[in-house]
């Protein structure tokens, strides 16, 4: 009897070990397992919050960096330049033209007594030129200019707020075009194959083959450049990658026993593409969004950067890099934009690698 015992504890030791490393219960949902899997990986939930936070700091650009003051009062009147155009008469000045609040003028009678008025904490805007600027330009970071101005004036730090958010929100607007036609496309081949699956592989590699550059240099020059053309383009081409994941898991998901029990119920095609596998085929999806954001960024920025993106006056991180180049002295266009290239896909990268590992069904097991 005591030769057993040894043998009994060196089989429930580790046991209990591997069940007091385990912090992720088995009875909670998939969902929320994968969320705790997140939550574990510091650098890629950290990231998260980082790149959310930046977000909502450039959708509140016109309240961080805006060449209109939020309030004015002016010999007892309050005035909000940020929602009206004021002429400058209204002001004390000659002219019926919207207001120069750059003006030393208009600044100096805001400065009288009584008087007052509340800038943004950056009191440039995106198209700002401030014709009373002290330095040639483009000029070095100073105490008006935080990060410098470019070469036609315009204010550096609200270029890159400005930039930043145009080249989120397509980066968005292309990967939620790219994963809806990624998604049907593969849906469809995957789940009746045959032949569909066929004519669709067949044209995808006709369709993949096209030079998508070309395209784009032609209808720049046919076409007024504009963000939604340029939208339209680029989410023709930006399904194909999503598609084949997708089609991959329809493959595999509609052999298994609760598709054929579901067909065996006489539940429509529709419906089991919808409500069955497709919630069990977003893994690859999931953890797609990330990457796509991050490439649509880098396309956004190289096609800036060549004078094929967005249209002339837009803020843009790739009309940035384009001035850095054509002006090597003004080291802080070049520096200042790539730091927040740098930024902006380190995030995202490390966002995908931490998706990743939290939904890889390997990992999931080993921890239960």
């Amino acid at each position: 009897m005591s030769g057993w015992t040894p043998v009994s504890n060196s089989i429930e030791a580790p046991r209990a070990g591997a069940a007091e490393r385990s912090a992720i219960p088995a009875s909670l949902s998939p969902s929320r397992r994968a969320w705790l899997r997140f939550k574990r990986n510091r650098l890629g939930f950290v990231s998260l919050w980082l790149f959310v936070g930046l977000v909502l700091f450039s959708l509140a650009a016109e309240l961080v960096s805006n060449d209109r003051p939020w309030l004015v009062r002016y010999q007892g009147q309050l005035y909000t330049p940020l929602w009206h155009d004021y002429p400058e008469k209204v002001f004390g000045g000659d002219f019926d033209t919207p207001t120069d609040f750059l003006d030393p003028f208009i600044r100096a009678q805001l400065a009288q007594p009584g008087n007052w008025a509340v800038f943004a904490p950056n009191p440039y805007g995106p198209k700002t030129l401030n014709y009373f600027a002290r330095e040639p330009n483009p000029s070095a970071p100073s105490r008006d200019n935080w990060l410098g101005t470019d070469d036609r004036g315009r204010d550096l730090l609200a270029q890159l707020i400005y930039g930043f958010r145009v080249s989120v929100l397509f980066a968005l607007a292309l990967t939620v075009s790219g994963v809806v036609l990624g998604v049907l496309t593969g849906a469809i081949q995957g789940y009746f194959g045959g032949r569909t699956d066929l004519a669709f592989q067949r044209f995808i590699e006709i369709w993949g083959s096209m030079p998508e550059l070309y395209l784009l240099i032609i209808f720049s020059a046919v076409f007024a450049p504009s963000v939604a053309l340029l939208l339209l383009l680029l989410s023709l081409f930006g399904w194909m990658g999503l598609s084949d994941y997708v089609r991959a898991e329809f493959l595999r998901n509609r052999q298994l026993d609760y598709v054929k029990a579901a067909r065996a119920l006489g539940v429509s095609n529709a419906q089991i593409i919808w409500r069955h596998i497709l919630p069990n085929s977003l893994t690859p999806v999931v953890t797609f969004l990330p990457f796509r954001m991050s490439a649509a960024i880098l396309a956004l920025t190289s096609l800036d950067f060549l004078g094929l993106g967005v249209p002339p006056g837009t803020p843009s991180l790739g009309e940035l890099l384009s001035q850095g180049k054509a002006n090597i002295d003004a080291w802080w266009i070049s520096l200042s934009t790539f730091g927040v290239l740098v930024v902006t896909l380190l995030l995202l990268t490390f966002m995908g690698d931490a998706l990743r590992d939290a939904l890889d069904p390997r990992k999931a097991e080993a921890q239960l």
